[in-house]
C-alpha cells in the first residue's frame, strides 16, 4: 500500500474505533465487521466485498505495532501537505509536490538535494522502514509488502481410537465446499491441526485453518500424557500368593502382566511401550490392581476363607492406625 494512500484512508473511521483504541478494542471491532461483511455471507455483494477488503486493510495496518505507529506519523505529518491548497506557492507542484516535499525533507532531500549514490532517492534503511522500495504508485509512492488472509478457525470431535491410531475428519464450509482434514496419530484432546492455505484470500495468499481437536473419552483406557492407565481385578489369590494375568492394549491384543505375591489393591504396574505412540515419544502401560473381593462364597469356600483368618491372627493390618492418627 502507498504511503499516500495511508494518509487519505482513516483505518480507525473504517473500523469504527478510536486513535486511541487498545490492541483488544482493535481486534474486537475487525471481528465483528468482518463477520457482518464477509463474502461467505454476501455472496454476489460488490459493496460488501470491497468494505471486507478495507476492513481486513485496516486491521492489518493498526494491528502490526510497527505499522500502526509509522500510519500515524505519516497521517500527522501529511495532513496538512494534502489539504486543499497544499501544493500552491511551490512551484504549481500540486498534491504530489507536496508528497515529495515531505518525504524530501524527513530524509533530508527535497528538490535540488543531493541524493544517495546508486540514485533511487530514498536510502534502502529507509525503504525498508516502510516496507519496500518505489512500487507502482509511481515515483513517489512507498509500497507495503502484500499480506496473507487471515486465519480460520473450526472444532472437530473424534473417538479415543482415531486419536490413537489417526483418522480423517470432514468439514464442511457455508457455501457447501467440504474439507477432509487428516488427524495425526497420537493426538490429544485441546491439540490443534494446521490445515495451510484453507484460510481467508490474501494478496500474498490464503491464511490457514486451524482446527482444534476434542476427543471423546473410553470406558476403559485412560490417557495419561503418552502413558495409558488402566484398572484390573485380580482375586485375592492371586494378589496373595502372586499370578500372571494378561491385560488389553491399545493394539487389540493382550499382553502379559506378572503380579507380585503380596500385592497390595491399589498398587500399579507398568509395562514398557504399550502406551500411546506418536512421531516423538512412545508411552507405557501403566496397570493398577484392583482385588477383587467374592460376594457370595459357597461352604466350601467360606471355611477355607476362616481357615485363613485363624492362621493368620497375628497379621493385623490396622496395628498401626493408633499411632498414624495420634495428633
Amino acid at each position: 500500500m502507498a504511503s499516500q494512500d495511508w494518509v487519505e484512508k482513516d483505518f480507525y473511521a473504517i473500523l469504527g474505533i478510536a486513535k486511541d483504541a487498545s490492541d483488544a478494542d482493535i481486534k474486537k471491532a475487525y471481528r465483528k465487521l468482518a463477520r457482518q461483511y464477509h463474502p461467505d455471507t454476501n455472496a454476489g455483494d460488490a459493496a460488501a466485498e470491497k468494505k471486507f477488503k478495507d476492513i481486513s486493510e485496516a486491521y492489518s495496518v493498526l494491528s502490526s505495532a510497527e505499522d500502526r505507529q509509522q500510519y500515524d506519523a505519516i497521517r500527522a505529518m501529511g495532513g496538512a501537505r494534502f489539504a486543499p491548497g497544499a501544493g500552491a506557492g511551490r512551484g504549481g507542484a500540486g498534491a504530489n509536490g507536496g508528497f515529495e516535499d515531505l518525504f524530501g525533507g524527513l530524509f533530508g532531500g527535497g528538490p535540488g538535494a543531493r541524493q544517495p549514490a546508486g540514485g533511487g532517492g530514498i536510502p534502502p534503511e529507509f525503504a525498508d522502514l516502510f516496507g519496500g522500495g518505489f512500487g507502482g504508485a509511481g515515483p513517489t509512492g512507498f509500497q507495503r509488502a502484500p499480506q496473507k488472509g487471515s486465519d480460520r478457525t473450526a472444532t472437530t470431535t473424534i473417538s479415543f481410537a482415531g486419536s490413537i491410531n489417526g483418522t480423517t475428519v470432514s468439514l464442511r464450509e457455508s457455501n457447501g465446499n467440504v474439507i477432509d482434514v487428516k488427524i495425526p496419530a497420537g493426538i490429544k484432546d485441546g491439540q490443534k491441526v494446521r490445515q495451510r492455505g484453507k484460510g481467508n484470500v490474501g494478496p500474498a495468499g490464503n491464511g490457514d485453518l486451524i482446527i482444534t481437536v476434542s476427543v471423546k473419552p473410553h470406558d476403559f483406557f485412560h490417557r495419561d500424557g503418552d502413558n495409558i492407565r488402566i484398572h484390573v481385578p485380580v482375586t485375592f489369590a492371586e494378589a496373595a500368593l502372586g499370578a500372571t494375568i494378561e491385560v488389553p492394549t491399545l493394539d487389540g491384543d493382550t499382553v502379559k502382566v506378572r503380579v507380585p505375591a503380596g500385592t497390595p489393591s491399589g498398587r500399579t504396574l507398568r509395562v514398557k511401550g504399550r502406551g500411546v505412540k506418536t512421531s516423538k515419544a512412545t508411552g507405557d502401560l501403566l496397570v493398577t490392581i484392583d482385588v477383587a473381593v467374592p460376594q457370595n462364597l459357597n461352604k466350601e469356600a467360606e471355611e477355607a476363607v476362616k481357615a485363613f483368618a485363624a492362621a493368620t491372627t497375628d497379621a493385623n493390618p490396622r496395628h498401626d492406625l493408633a499411632a498414624k492418627a495420634r495428633l
